[in-house]
């Protein structure tokens, strides 16, 4: 264990001990609150805080936080047999984690560590002994939270994306057998791999719709089935299609009887460190998202009532909506799933992300690994730690026109940063680079959606993770290659009115093009493993 893991574990001691100090102040001044209620009418008495109860966990170099308004569909200490207004009490849990690990399964429970030991049903007296005609006041209640099932689990985890065990069409028996599992209900807070960690406070959405595996599998199945689509021809992966980095190789989308659009498919993944979308933002949510193409005519051409008519008369899809969700089947829940599925999507460390992270602790203990041999002897710990990334980088090599390419990437006089920045290589905002602005009309991108001039033209920044497998480039697919992408920047993009600031030129050279590009395909990390089949059957 390196010598950081003693001080978090100093810390979280220290944190523990001050947490218990407060809740036992907060409890104190609650009973001297009870007391002194004789002094107090019911009118004016002071109602009572809740106390509140947080976890907190450490590990090395990932970092997981997720907020829950839906509790678990089901909880550890119950029976498996758990009512639907259960499953969705509100309820919140955050925490912050912290891993150096790969993409391989990393999970663990916990519940609440706090309850108040209090009952609804007690009173006290306030009232004076020999005063038989003073009111009796109830004691004023503690709003008890009751224990919440959790799960720490690293994204990418197989388990979570390959369906429910078995092969076929999944029937209502085997929908049944894996609703019946408590785990599957359970909270999760995600952990985000080596990379992506650094972003972790950037997950956003859990806070309305927690993860759970349940609604995952829900999500699975509804983003690759058909059926939600007016003829049942087009599915989520139509146009966001794992074998594509869940892009398209198109430059449109195609849609319902060969219909395009005028943009390409954005990719699908890491879009749990991301808010708004679509190219122009008109999504608040991956929520809104999720729902949108259904009803578009160029796209699934179906309508939200038609498509949950439908989804309510198959009786696998019933069954697992009324389970996970209080409401059962409609719109929003179906939203709500697939943008679940979408969120456990997240890029695996790539070879970039290994060298980086050697580096930076070879910068760190520079000093420590001048003498190999006496670091063994003095700091097994810390040699052994060295070892494991020397070894971690050597399995995923990198070669040195991609670290040249890093360097320029990351370099003032390139500039790739001022837009392709963070855990996730994207600002997550608005930019005209100049693509499609030579149009007699042009597509105006964000203005549409604004309608403030400073927007017209600017279409937001995708990351540029796995982006060697997401072509075609741009907004309108217009930029076959990389290379053409490079290119584009190299030229200072397409002269305009609404140019972005940070375009200009950069007069690069042909290595140094060659090498930008090394780079980007250097970002490139596994997908998770995912089941395309396993439908519910049609009955």
């Amino acid at each position: 264990m390196s010598r950081f893991l003693s001080i978090v574990s100093a810390c979280l001691v220290a944190g523990l001990t001050i947490g218990c100090a407060k809740t036992q102040d907060v409890q104190s001044a609650q009973a001297a609150q009870a007391a002194s209620a004789d002094e107090a009418s019911d009118d004016d008495a002071p109602a009572s805080d809740p106390v509140a109860d947080s976890n907190a966990n450490s590990g090395t170099t990932a970092a997981a936080v997720a907020t829950t308004d839906e509790p678990p569909a089901a909880d550890v200490a119950s029976s498996d047999a758990i009512s639907s207004a259960e499953r969705e009490t509100d309820s919140a849990d955050t925490a912050e984690e912290s891993d150096d690990a790969d993409t391989s399964s990393t999970s663990r429970s916990s519940t609440a560590d706090e309850s108040a030991d209090a009952s609804d049903d007690s009173a006290v007296s306030t009232a004076s002994a020999g005063d038989a005609n003073t009111e009796r006041l109830p004691t004023e209640k503690l709003s008890v939270p009751q224990p919440i099932a959790t799960e720490e689990v690293m994204l990418g985890e197989p388990t979570l994306t390959t369906g429910v065990p078995g092969t076929g069409p999944l029937t209502v028996e085997e929908i049944e057998k894996w609703l019946d599992q408590a785990k599957n209900h359970v909270v999760i807070r995600p952990l985000l791999p080596l990379g992506l960690a650094a972003g972790a406070s950037q997950i956003v959405g859990l806070d309305v719709n927690p993860l759970t595996r349940a609604k995952i599998e829900l999500g699975r199945q509804l983003y690759f089935d058909t059926r939600l689509s007016k003829d049942n021809t087009i599915s989520c992966a139509s146009c966001h299609d794992p074998e594509y980095g869940y892009a398209k190789e198109t430059q449109f989308g195609v849609g319902v009887g060969g219909q395009t659009g005028n943009r390409n498919s954005p990719a699908a993944y890491n879009r749990i460190l991301s808010s708004v979308q679509f190219w122009d933002g008109r999504a608040a949510t991956l929520e809104e998202q999720a729902k949108g193409p259904i009803a578009n005519p160029i796209e699934m051409s179906n309508t939200h009532d038609v498509c949950v008519e439908h989804l309510a008369g198959i009786e696998g899809y019933r069954v697992q909506f009324e389970k996970i969700f209080p409401d059962g089947v409609n719109i929003d829940n179906v939203a709500k799933a697939i943008a679940s599925f979408e969120r456990a999507l997240v890029t695996a460390p790539s070879p970039w992300d290994y060298y980086e992270q050697l580096r930076n602790f070879e910068q760190v203990y520079a000093a420590d690994l001048e003498d190999l041999d006496a670091l063994k002897e003095d700091d097994p710990e810390l040699f052994d730690e060295y070892e494991m990334l020397e070894a971690a980088a050597d399995g995923h090599p990198i070669d040195d026109s991609a670290k040249r390419g890093g360097e320029l990437f990351f370099s003032e006089r390139v500039g790739c940063t001022a837009c392709h920045v963070g855990a996730n290589f994207t600002d997550e905002l608005y930019h005209n680079l100049g693509v499609g602005m030579e149009s007699a009309e042009p597509d105006l991108g964000r203005y549409a959606v604004t309608g403030e001039e400073k927007d017209r033209g600017a279409f937001k920044t995708p990351t540029v993770r796995n982006v060697a497998h997401t072509a075609p480039y741009m907004h309108d697919g217009s930029q076959k290659t990389l290379e053409e992408v490079v290119e584009w920047y190299d030229k200072g993009g397409h002269p305009n009115p609404h140019l972005d600031e940070k375009i200009k030129k950069l007069d690069l050279t042909a290595q140094e093009r060659a090498d930008l590009v090394a780079f980007m395909k250097a970002l490139t990390g596994e997908l998770p493993k995912v089941e395309r089949g396993r439908l519910p059957e049609a009955k």
